[in-house]
């Protein structure tokens, strides 16, 4: 992973157009190849990004008063341009193999249940992969509908804005595959934050209830003693 803390300007054009004014930030580069800018403030969240796969292409003195201009492009059309006054630190490091996210007893068995029964989740569903691969980790269920319509599933115990958030750049990065087409998706849980419920609402994202002794084929009767 390679960090710069840098004066710099940005801007985006893609999809839509948006532009970071001159400032000192945090540019993140990881070995995938991904691009984020970070500010003081707002937690995990980068003011700008580029996911993997992309390419960064860096010009030095161009001129106008920057050191660097970096184009940092992917497969489709979007263009990240982060112009850099100054570098006040640049640093390589190795991180080595990270052992991914562990999930605890009863999230993976829930995803075990569900891909068993994605119907559970929405009438004629059908499960394509576990653990689907993105270039930003693990899609918990990748589905299809009879309709044709891929749905990326994001499984919680307790789902909160996070895990809108999570499952929101899921669909960024699937969305962007021509050969799928329409991306929707679910978050499952078995408890939904009210927050969760009105970001996942206002992206486009359904919200599952899950019970987990319903999954499991316990029925209110089985949990009696007498």
């Amino acid at each position: 992973m390679r960090l710069l803390i840098t004066t710099c300007q940005v801007e985006y054009s893609g999809r839509l157009s948006a532009q970071l004014p001159l400032a000192k930030r945090l540019v993140m580069v990881k070995l995938d190849g991904s691009v984020s800018i970070h500010s003081d403030g707002g937690a995990y969240k980068p003011l700008n990004w580029m996911v993997a796969p992309c390419s960064v292409a860096v010009e030095d003195n161009p001129g106008h008063g920057w050191e660097q201009v970096w184009t940092v492009t992917n497969r489709g059309s979007d263009v990240l341009k982060i112009s850099l006054q100054s570098i006040e630190f640049d640093q390589d490091f190795d991180l080595g193999t990270d052992p991914g996210l562990e999930k605890d007893g009863v999230e993976a068995h829930l995803q075990e249940l569900l891909a068993e029964r994605p119907q559970y989740l929405e009438s004629g569903l059908n499960l394509i992969q576990r653990e689907y691969p993105t270039a930003i980790g693990p899609v918990d269920l990748l589905c299809r509908s009879d309709d044709g319509r891929y749905i990326a599933v994001e499984i919680k115990r307790r789902a909160g804005i996070d895990g809108v958030e999570q499952l929101s750049r899921y669909l960024d990065i699937l969305r962007r595959d021509p050969l799928m087409g329409q991306v929707d998706g679910i978050l499952a849980a078995q408890s939904i934050k009210p927050q969760a419920r009105i970001l996942a609402q206002d992206r486009g994202i359904e919200c599952v209830g899950l019970d987990y002794d319903e999954l499991r084929g316990i029925t209110p009767d089985d949990n009696r003693l007498f």
